[in-house]
């Protein structure tokens, strides 16, 4: 069974693009992460779907000059959700309070990458 065909209604594709920050003061729509995630009610990452359709939750970071990277959304066991690009921690990055956070445009979402911390703005939220 695909990825695809495993998703429910609840999943959306969410964009986030780089917000202002020092050395991007406009932020930069070329930075950032398209998810494919269950989201609830709310707008807010739904522990129960993703547990069912793990498999169906991806990420892809993109970034000027430079491959994308291509994941899926993980949960370590405190409840701490990361993107995951391949085996190992090394390249693990980590959402500030992803799951407490509300995945509608305009909102703010936060992610340690390449060992600091970045704020991304979500632009879109669609239905798969």
């Amino acid at each position: 069974m695909s990825a695809a065909s495993e998703r429910t209604e609840d999943f959306r594709h969410v964009r986030m693009e780089l917000a202002r920050e020092k050395g991007h003061p406009m932020g930069d729509r070329g930075d950032g992460y398209d998810l494919v995630v269950p989201l609830d009610a709310e707008g807010r990452l739904d522990a129960a779907q993703w547990k069912k359709h793990q498999e169906a939750c991806r990420v892809r970071r993109f970034r000027p000059g430079a491959e994308d990277l291509i994941g899926r959304l993980r949960r370590k066991p405190g409840g701490t959700w990361y993107f995951d690009y391949a085996e190992g921690e090394d390249d693990d990055e980590i959402g500030f309070r992803l799951g407490e956070e509300r995945f509608v445009p305009g909102e703010y979402v936060s992610v340690r990458s390449d060992g600091a911390m970045h704020t991304f703005q979500v632009t879109l939220v669609e239905k798969l």
